[in-house]
């Protein structure tokens, strides 16, 4: 409590301070810019504090994440300033004590792995606890190893078929386990094999895959891997998945760096527009047979009702196998996004029945929460579907009957959104969901958990406390863990019943060392967007010496959506990328959430449709303005803006489309073409490409190399050579007409880096570096050297 109350008092005064009318002071306005000759080493050290891989460490007790035992017990890790400690909860009794002596665990786990470990500082993060509770299972430096409790003493389990004291982990890395534990499925040669995780024996399920024509095939073009996408049935018998036909699809190129010769690599990657795209034949493999059924259905698109893409963690999304694993359900999603059907299959015969179909304009989401998890629910025991629309333009439940489609109530209504079902008590006829915007005077981000009657009857509010919860529901929905926090308040976990009550509280998070740094909470505002009535949500970084008498240049941090925005999570986070730490060098660092971004109102997340060149970036300038007429203290004379992937796009469109406006931007794998970039991306929200009679097409608005010759400022362009996500292809067009126009501009290749390098040190430092330059008029310090803890200094 101590640290919520200090902080809360820190953050008062800046939050008044931006909440207040400031007519008066825009008449003493500060038109000259205060900087200095050099920014110093000592500054950037202490804006490295702040970057998350030292600051997040220094926040406590903030994470329950449970591990769900069968008689609903629970356990934990949680982090604490000597380490890690292991919590047990029974909410039955609303205990909560340690899961094991630490000290007694490490002392046979030392003797027997003939090395020294700590209470608090064991090697492994995850453990099976017997059914007696006398021992614990994990894995550990290689082996795995079972403690008996109680006796002191720990010994590396053997397991048949795998090497010694290898865990299950050891027998494929790139496999999906059964939900019995028994098997785990794998992709070999196009085909699809389980492996017997006691014994080692391997099992071939399918056997007329083929290249480009193969069974569970895990490639989206902007995301790949060897791992299958599938869906194991509930008694680990059956397997839903896809054969992913390919051939025709053309390729995407990379070349990696290497002494000599470049080595090519090459995959498949359908591009807005293709003719042949990839296509998804569904199917049913079971394991007594083996013999695979297929659904007898055309093959869908590879598309799922809601972004981003056909997986859900490991599991194959939008699709949901019935209780006893008689009947599969999914959805199938058009090319376009804008049309959905509901169907059922029989995975013993592959006959499909559509039950339910939706057309969505300009297209259809399953979610409102953008990358939320697509939010239907078929009850075969009661023969109904809940199902999620954004028809009235607001997210929300309705259900039908499952035998013939038709609807027979509304269960939710208002202006605001459902975004997650979290659980369904078919038998007390209950939906647990979270949703946003409905409490009325609070910040619409921020996310409740609520349940409902099937019919809509008594709605209510879980999880009253004036913050963003992020909650977890135990297996049978009798418990919820409830994590609140805001961006200026630390997390509090606490254990509630179902209806809502409180049983304890497990953790209320520590941040005192993290208080210790200097280190402040962002400021939340409110400005307008370009329509002048729409409120929009940011946060405002500055320097921890912040002084009103000075003059600050103001750099925009962004992503533009669609699938998410600029701020994200509206809980408490150390670290929010870099814009904490790049502040404390003497800038104004902000945050908005644009229209064309999610949670709001379809309306509000469908602005830009086929204009993604759009971006929110009239939006972003009019709250800058807003905030430069409230506060003489940030300097529209100097504007940058930066971000990463889609935030690159929009960083460089910034200050090609606004050159008068933004002076600086640093714009990393940017996907700045989306005839480039990966169809399902660019179909969904620029729609289908079209051709137009004059040459162009349907996606000429949204290219930023057409508008390189609007370049005045100061541009840094930055990608990864091996980045398979945003080729490096759409930087290089860019780049290409920067040069035909004769423009200055800057660039920094990654060499063999992926899509991820935005946050590498050496990137930030470059980053960093820019802005100092070119915003505050500066000399930064040469090739400082930021390091992650641990790192070896070069």
């Amino acid at each position: 409590m101590k640290s919520s109350l200090r902080l809360h008092l820190r953050a008062l005064a800046p939050v008044l301070l931006l909440t207040a009318s400031s007519a008066a002071a825009q008449d003493t306005r500060v038109t000259t810019a205060s900087t200095s000759a050099t920014v110093t080493a000592a500054d950037y050290a202490r804006a490295e504090r702040f970057l998350g891989w030292n600051a997040a460490p220094l926040v406590y007790r903030a994470n329950v994440r449970p591990t769900w035992l069968p008689d609903e017990r629970f356990w934990y890790r949680n982090t604490i300033p000597e380490g890690h400690k292991f919590i047990l909860v029974d909410p039955a009794r609303g205990t909560r004590r340690p899961a094991f002596d630490h000290a007694r665990l490490a002392r046979a786990l030392s003797a027997a792995a003939d090395t020294n470990y700590t209470p608090y500082r064991l090697p492994f993060t995850t453990f099976e606890l017997s059914a007696d509770g006398r021992s614990i299972t994990f894995d550990a430096a290689g082996r795995r190893w079972t403690c008996e409790l109680d006796a002191e003493r720990c010994t590396a389990v053997t397991r048949p078929g795998l090497p010694t004291g290898a865990g299950p982990a050891a027998a494929r890395r790139d496999a999906i386990p059964s939900p019995d534990g028994r098997l785990a499925a794998f992709i070999r040669d196009h085909d699809l094999w389980v492996v017997d995780l006691e014994t080692g024996r391997e099992t071939r399920l399918t056997t007329d895959g083929e290249k480009d024509y193969g069974y569970a095939t895990d490639n989206q073009g902007w995301s790949r891997s060897d791992r299958p996408v599938l869906l194991w049935s509930p008694d680990s018998r059956k397997i839903a998945t896809f054969r992913l036909d390919e051939r025709g699809v053309e390729e995407m190129h990379l070349l990696e760096t290497r002494e000599g010769r470049p080595a090519l690599h090459s995959w498949k990657y359908a591009l807005p527009g293709d003719s042949v795209v990839p296509m998804m034949e569904r199917v049913v493999i079971h394991l007594d047979g083996p013999r695979v059924v297929r659904l007898q259905a055309e093959p869908d698109h590879q598309r799922a009702s809601g972004c981003c893409g056909i997986k859900r963690g490991d599991a194959l999304a939008d699709v949901e196998w019935s209780a006893d694993a008689t009947r599969l359900a999914y959805v199938s999603t058009s090319r376009d996004y804008k049309h959905v059907r509901l169907r059922i299959a029989d995975p013993e015969t592959g006959e499909v029945r559509t039950v339910l179909e939706e057309t969505g304009e300009p297209f259809f989401e399953s979610s409102a929460a953008g990358r939320g998890n697509p939010n239907w629910r078929v009850l075969h025991a009661s023969n109904e579907i809940i199902w999620f629309s954004q028809r009235d333009g607001w997210g929300h439940l309705y259900l039908y009957d499952l035998r013939n489609g038709r609807l027979k109530n509304r269960i939710t209504s208002g202006e605001w959104n459902v975004l997650e079902i979290l659980h369904v008590d078919e038998d007390g006829r209950w939906i647990y969901f979270t949703g946003v915007g409905r409490e009325p005077g609070r910040d619409p981000y921020l996310r409740h958990l609520y349940r409902v009657r099937f019919d809509g009857k008594r709605l209510t509010l879980l999880t009253p406390e004036d913050a963003d919860h992020d909650v977890t529901i135990s297996p049978s929905g009798r418990y919820i863990i409830d994590t609140w926090s805001r961006v200026d308040q630390p997390p509090v976990t606490t254990l509630r019943r179902a209806d809502g009550r409180v049983i304890t509280t497990l953790e209320t998070a520590e941040i005192d060392r993290l208080l210790e740094t200097g280190w402040t909470p962002p400021t939340p505002f409110t400005v307008k967007a370009r329509d002048g009535e729409t409120d929009l949500h940011g946060l405002m970084f500055r320097p921890t010496d912040f002084d009103p008498a000075k003059s600050y240049p103001i750099i925009v941090s962004i992503y533009p959506g669609p699938q998410t925005g600029s701020v994200g999570t509206r809980s408490f986070s150390a670290a929010r990328g870099d814009a904490r730490a790049l502040a404390e060098l003497g800038f104004v660092v902000v945050q908005i959430d644009a229209l064309g971004t999610p949670m709001r109102s379809r309306e509000f997340h469908a602005t830009y449709y086929g204009d993604m060149g759009d971006n929110g970036l009239e939006d972003q300038i009019a709250g800058v303005r807003q905030l430069a007429e409230r506060f003489p203290w940030i300097d529209l004379g100097r504007v940058g803006i930066y971000g990463h992937s889609g935030g690159g796009f929009a960083a460089a469109g910034a200050i090609l489309r606004y050159p008068d406006f933004f002076h600086v931007a640093v714009a990393t794998a940017g996907n700045h073409d989306n005839r480039g970039y990966t169809y399902y991306w660019g179909e969904k929200w620029q729609g289908l490409l079209r051709k137009h009679e004059d040459g162009t097409d349907s996606y000429t608005n949204q290219a930023n190399h057409l508008l390189a010759g609007n370049l005045k400022g100061r541009l840094l362009l930055a990608y990864g050579t091996m980045d398979s996500n945003v080729h490096p292809n759409m930087t290089l067009l860019l780049v290409d007409e920067l040069i035909r126009h004769n423009k200055d501009f800057d660039l920094i290749v990654m060499p063999n880096r992926g899509h991820g390098f935005s946050m590498e040190p050496y990137m930030i430092r470059r980053r960093w570096d820019y802005f100092v330059q070119h915003l505050l008029g500066a000399e930064p310090p040469r090739e400082y050297e930021l390091r992650r803890p641990g790192a070896p200094a070069t």
